[in-house]
C-alpha cells in the first residue's frame, strides 16, 4: 500500500488515499474527507509503480 496526495475536484483541499499496489488496475468511488462530495479515483501500476492516478468529481 502507497499513500498518494491530491487535491480534491470539489473543495481543492489537499488529501490523500491509500492505493495498494499489489493491484494493476483499480477504479473506485469514495467520498472526500474534507467536503463529502463522492470522488471517482482511478489507478494503475505497472511493476508496483504508480503509472496512472485520476480523482474526478461525480457531479450530483
Amino acid at each position: 500500500m502507497i499513500e498518494h496526495f491530491f487535491q480534491c475536484p470539489y473543495c481543492w483541499e489537499q488529501i490523500s488515499f491509500l492505493l495498494d499496489t499489489s493491484i494493476q488496475s483499480n477504479t473506485s468511488i469514495e467520498d472526500c474527507e474534507v467536503c463529502c462530495n463522492p470522488i471517482q479515483f482511478s489507478a494503475a501500476f505497472s511493476n508496483r509503480e504508480l503509472q496512472h492516478f485520476s480523482a474526478i468529481n461525480i457531479e450530483q
